[in-house]
């Protein structure tokens, strides 16, 4: 098999080119821009284009299938030639599924959480040695990439977000992947430069309940409403499985996970890290793993990548790095730290970073978001603002729409300001989906903690 990947520096993408290579498909590709961390990646398995752009003598006739990334365009000359050519061309998880159709495929779906819940499986998976292929949103401990591909494992596990396909295929990912298990954690409008109506973006998991075959499950986030809506738009014959958040107590800010067997310690906190508990826990037990074995291996579970990352800490203050950055996730991120350290003052700070959260029409949803913290900071780069075709903003306008807030332009100011706080019994929050402008997060916590 011989493969090439148009858009290969994207993340999904270049982890994608690794696993492909690791079965033995001989596999190159192209990108008008590569940087780390899927520039060194790529040049540790030897599949780093000797030159950035595009080549259409990389085109060939060949070749086996080219694989679109998201980030390519219809004018992208390469997938003109692969037209011209008759070769087929697949989206990225077009491909993911004719790799996995012999497979158990396990796909998890909605707003928030997916990438946690993902996580969550994985690592239980694998600590009980099970033999499976995955893709997961996020960098994992204890995984080299986010992506593998087999010949052998009869479980593909798939976290499925519903940005769209390709440039050609307009569908949203997670309808590619045919799942024959199927969870979604819950229904919160994102992607508005995709679905410019929150009712544009319901019909995405409707269609997503809809394919779900008979004899399937869908497993089920009982403590959302639109969620169990959805339900009733199941094939008769699917298997319906609700979850709920999994009974706990919190001593000395330590969470601890309520069973039958007794107490168990854990490392993660918050609600809706118990939820997504519950979520995995139902995947896990279609899977074969009984409840003691998830308990035992879930206690070990140390979240995934910019999801809570407990990045600094001492005895008075803990500094966390998280992806939060849409109106839901800030809320319930807020309130676990605020709910884990009740006698510990929260400073927040966010950067509106997405397409979505730097529109006026969807800022509005911002609004009280952040009320749960103590000190709230939030970021934005006006050029930003520039690069993504969008209306102009002023600082005056985003404290409108979140309330009460402190608004930075300048992330150097932003951070002067920490610098300047009490941080006795005070804990430190950090959420974006960038970093605030290459802001060292990591260096800049420990320094703040040691000061």
């Amino acid at each position: 098999m011989k493969v090439h990947l148009i858009a290969v520096g994207g993340s999904a993408m270049h982890n994608l080119a690794i696993a492909l290579h690791k079965k033995g498909i001989t596999v190159t590709g192209s990108d008008d821009e590569i940087v780390d961390p899927a520039k060194s990646n790529l040049q540790r398995y030897g599949l780093l284009p000797s030159a950035e752009g595009w080549d259409v003598n990389r085109i060939t006739k060949d070749l086996d299938a080219v694989i679109l990334g998201m980030h390519a365009r219809l004018d992208n000359p390469e997938l003109i030639r692969a037209q011209e050519l008759g070769i087929r061309i697949y989206s990225y998880p077009e491909y993911l599924y004719e790799q996995t159709k012999n497979k158990t495929r396990v796909v998890i779906a909605g707003s928030h959480g997916k990438t946690t819940i993902t996580a969550m499986i994985l690592h239980v998976l694998k600590y009980h040695n099970k033999n499976f292929d995955y893709l997961a949103g996020a960098a994992l401990e204890g995984f080299e990439t986010s992506l593998k591909l087999s010949e052998d494992a009869p479980v593909a596990i798939f976290e499925g977000d519903e940005y769209l396909a390709s440039a050609l295929d307009r569908r949203p990912k997670f309808l590619l992947y045919k799942p024959d298990i199927a969870l979604i954690s819950g229904v919160a409008w994102d992607h508005i430069n995709v679905f410019p109506t929150y009712r544009s973006y319901v019909e995405q998991f409707e269609n997503f309940v809809k394919e779900i075959p008979v004899n399937g499950s869908l497993i089920y986030c009982n403590e959302d409403e639109e969620v169990r809506k959805l339900t009733s738009l199941a094939k008769g014959g699917v298997n319906l499985l609700p979850y709920n958040t999994l009974t706990n107590v919190v001593k000395d800010g330590v969470t601890y996970l309520h069973g039958d067997a007794g107490d168990t310690r854990l490392e993660v906190f918050g609600k809706h890290n118990l939820l997504n508990m519950g979520g995995a826990w139902e995947v896990c037990l279609l899977l074969g793993i009984t409840q003691k074995e998830f308990a035992e291996a879930i206690s070990s579970f140390k979240g995934a990548a910019r999801r809570l990352q407990l990045v600094a800490r001492n005895e008075t203050t803990n500094i966390y790095w998280d992806f939060a950055h849409s109106p839901s996730k800030l809320t319930a991120t807020i309130q676990a730290v605020k709910e884990q350290f009740p006698k510990r003052k929260l400073v927040a700070c966010m950067e509106l970073h997405t397409f979505s959260s730097l529109t006026k029409e969807f800022l509005k949803e911002y609004k009280g978001t952040m009320d749960n913290a103590d000190v709230r900071k939030v970021y934005f780069n006006p050029h930003v603002l520039e690069h993504k075709r969008l209306a102009a903003l002023s600082a005056d306008e985003v404290k409108n729409y979140f309330g009460s807030v402190e608004v930075y332009t300048d992330s150097a100011k932003m951070i002067d300001s920490l610098k300047q706080l009490d941080w006795k019994d005070t804990n430190l929050l950090m959420m974006s989906s960038g970093n605030f402008d290459g802001v060292n997060v990591k260096g800049f916590a420990e320094g703040l903690i040691h000061h």
